[in-house]
C-alpha cells in the first residue's frame, strides 16, 4: 500500500495541475507506488503567506496521522467527520486561497498520498477482475470530489459560525459530499443549517432522501427565493481575518473535542425554521422511489 512520503518539507506549496498529473499514475491509483516525494517537490510552487505559522506543513500531517489511527480498524468514511472540522481549523484558509487546486493537489500528493488510497480505494469485486483503485480525481479534481478540498469545503460551508457541530452531522452521511455540496444554493447558510436541522430530526436520513432533498431544494430555488424567505446576517471578513492572524499563535486543534472557527455571528435561527418547515413540506412531495410502496404480504 501507497506510504507516507520519505520527503515532507517544512513548509506546505502549490502543486499545478499539469505537475500533479505527472505522478498520478496506475501505481499510485491502485496503491502499489509511493510518491517520488524529492522530485515532486523540485516542481512545487511556495505560497504567498510561506512565512506564517500556517504554512507549515507539520501539523496537517500530525492531523492525517490521527485520523488514520483512530479509523484505521473500521470504515475509511467515519473519518470524514472527524477530520473535516480539524482540516478547516488547522489550514486557517480564506475562501480565495481554498478556490485554488494547486494547494489541494500538494496536499494529496506532496503531504498525505497515503491518507488518499486508504480513505479512497474502491472496494474488490470478486468477479470483474478489476483491481481496487483510487479515482484520478481524489488527488486533483474538483472541489467536491477532491480527497480535502471536500472536506474543507464542507466544513466551510455547513459552520454555523463557530460552531462545527453541523459539520459532523453532515460529514456522517457520504450522500452530502456526493449530491449536496455540488449544489450552488448550499452557499446560502440558512439553507445549509435547515438541511442540518432535517438530518438531526431525521426527517431525511438514508442516502436516497438526502439526495431527493438536496434535488428538490435546488430545483425550488428557480422559483422560491431563499435568501427573501429566509435572510441571512450580513457577512463580515474582520472575525474571519482575526482568526486567520491567529493561527500565528494558536496551539493544535483539539483531537477529542471540536475546535472553534472564526467568530461569525451565527445562522438567523428565524430564517433556519422558515427554511426547516418549507423543506420539510417540499420534501414530503418529492418523488421518492419506495415512499408508497403497499406491503402485499
Amino acid at each position: 500500500m501507497t506510504e507516507k512520503p520519505n520527503h515532507l518539507p517544512e513548509r506546505l506549496a502549490l502543486l499545478a495541475d499539469l505537475n500533479a498529473a505527472r505522478y498520478i499514475g496506475e501505481g499510485l491509483l491502485t496503491g502499489k507506488e509511493d510518491v517520488p516525494s524529492i522530485g515532486l517537490n523540485k516542481v512545487t510552487e511556495p505560497l504567498p503567506y510561506a512565512g506564517a505559522s500556517r504554512a507549515e506543513l507539520e501539523p496537517v500531517r500530525d492531523l492525517v496521522d490521527d485520523a488514520m489511527h483512530v479509523f484505521g480498524e473500521g470504515k475509511p468514511t467515519a473519518a470524514d467527520a472527524w477530520l473535516a472540522p480539524r482540516l478547516h481549523a488547522t489550514l486557517r484558509l480564506s475562501r480565495r486561497e481554498a478556490a485554488d487546486r494547486r494547494f489541494w493537489n500538494y496536499l494529496a500528493l506532496g503531504v498525505a498520498p497515503d491518507y488518499v488510497v486508504w480513505r479512497h480505494m474502491s472496494e474488490s469485486k470478486k468477479d470483474s477482475g478489476e483491481l481496487p483503485k483510487v479515482a484520478a480525481a481524489r488527488f486533483s479534481g474538483p472541489a467536491y470530489t477532491q480527497a480535502f478540498a471536500r472536506l474543507w469545503w464542507a466544513a466551510e460551508l455547513f459552520r454555523d459560525g463557530s460552531d462545527y457541530a453541523p459539520v459532523e452531522t453532515v460529514c456522517a452521511h457520504q450522500d452530502v459530499f456526493n449530491t449536496v455540496l455540488r449544489l450552488d444554493v448550499i452557499d446560502h447558510r440558512p439553507t445549509a443549517q435547515a438541511m442540518v436541522r432535517l438530518i438531526e430530526r431525521a426527517t431525511v436520513g438514508t442516502g436516497r432522501e438526502i439526495n431527493a432533498l438536496g434535488k428538490t431544494i435546488n430545483a425550488s430555488a428557480a422559483t422560491l427565493m431563499y435568501d427573501v424567505i429566509a435572510p441571512d446576517s450580513e457577512r463580515d471578513g474582520r472575525p474571519l481575518r482575526a482568526w486567520i492572524e491567529a493561527g500565528e499563535w494558536a496551539a493544535a486543534v483539539p483531537r477529542r473535542t471540536l475546535p472553534e472557527g472564526p467568530a461569525e455571528d451565527g445562522v438567523p435561527e428565524a430564517s433556519v425554521a422558515a427554511l426547516v418547515d418549507l423543506f420539510a413540506n417540499l420534501f414530503a412531495e418529492a418523488p421518492l422511489r419506495g415512499r408508497f410502496a403497499v406491503d402485499e404480504t
